[in-house]
């Protein structure tokens, strides 16, 4: 099989366990669910073995299909880096890149990916600036930068922006503070409960949750503390001061070691918000060296970032 069929087909196997459908993977990889069955078929043809269960509402992973994805990502991961270190060899890209981030999620996620761009590229340099501010980068340094990563619905039309990344957020307290009040089973069970919540202007998908199939807002009725910053939440959860409602890539390490633990994740992660992490650009055609940066990016993060893949295994998915 060309090695280029085999990962395409390998990242929308992947893209469908994220997903949990066909259809949704379709939108993601810009095909019809039915083209996406097929080549789910093709692939399970040739392995000799059933990766889903399939029923009229979604898709789920079998045992062996669950297997394979661990090196479904490492195969993936491997020819990456394959490629990228091809390239560096032969065509010796050169010159400076200059990108924005948020500071919370360029410190965990974004510098050491760069990190690991510069060893593949040791002709390229980068100016990486993080923002320390609530407010969602809107790309207003653009011009100044070559690309901006923002997190958060997007508005500007004069922008081109690269998916990178789902956002998804789970409610979480330490178990101190759920020792003293309690762990609530169901959110409709938050008003009863001491919160962490942002001051004035909240992100737009927080505190929501799917019940009864319907989207509800619910908030925890006493506020300990509110913050403009995402990473003083998360401080004042592990204090054992409430619950908050926090992103995975923030809070994932956190879960995995006990420090945190997830409210209502029974059935798995919490499906991902309509508005993603996004890298912003200029209309205008951006340089070979920027355009590079930006695959290995989305190589790097997608189909599964890295810290969903985590919780997916230790929640059992």
């Amino acid at each position: 099989m060309n090695p280029d069929v085999l990962t395409g087909q390998l990242g929308l196997f992947l893209e469908v366990l994220e997903c949990g459908s066909f259809s949704a993977a379709a939108r993601h990889q810009q095909l019809t669910p039915s083209a996406v069955a097929r080549r789910i078929d093709a692939l399970e043809q040739v392995l000799g073995s059933t990766l889903f269960q399939r029923t009229t509402h979604a898709v789920k992973a079998t045992p062996a299909g669950l297997a394979f994805a661990e090196r479904a990502r490492r195969i993936l991961d491997e020819w990456r880096l394959a490629r990228a270190e091809a390239v560096s060899l032969s065509s010796a890209p050169e010159g400076l890149i200059r990108i924005d981030a948020p500071a919370p999620f360029g410190r965990r996620h974004l510098a050491p990916a760069i990190a690991e761009f510069l060893v593949a590229y040791p002709g390229l340099d980068v100016q990486l600036r993080l923002i320390d501010s609530f407010v969602d980068l809107q790309g207003e340094h653009l011009g100044q930068v070559d690309l901006v990563l923002r997190i958060g619905p997007l508005a500007d039309s004069r922008l081109v922006a690269t998916s990178l990344a789902p956002m998804r957020r789970i409610a979480c307290a330490s178990p101190d503070y759920l020792r003293r009040r309690g762990t609530p089973s169901d959110p409709r069970q938050l008003p009863e409960h001491d919160g962490l919540d942002w001051d004035a202007l909240a992100p737009p998908h927080a505190w929501r949750f799917i019940l009864d199939g319907q989207s509800c807002t619910i908030r925890p009725g006493r506020l300990r503390m509110t913050a403009n910053n995402a990473e003083a939440l998360l401080f004042a959860a592990l204090a054992g001061l409430g619950i908050a409602h926090l992103p995975t890539w923030l809070i994932s390490d956190y879960l995995l070691r006990g420090e945190l633990v997830p409210l209502f994740c029974d059935d798995g992660l919490p499906p991902a918000e309509p508005s993603g992490i996004y890298v912003l650009r200029l209309q205008q055609a951006s340089s070979s060296r920027t355009r590079l940066l930006l695959e290995f990016l989305k190589s790097r993060f997608r189909p599964v970032p890295s810290w969903d893949q985590a919780l997916q295994a230790g929640f059992g998915k």
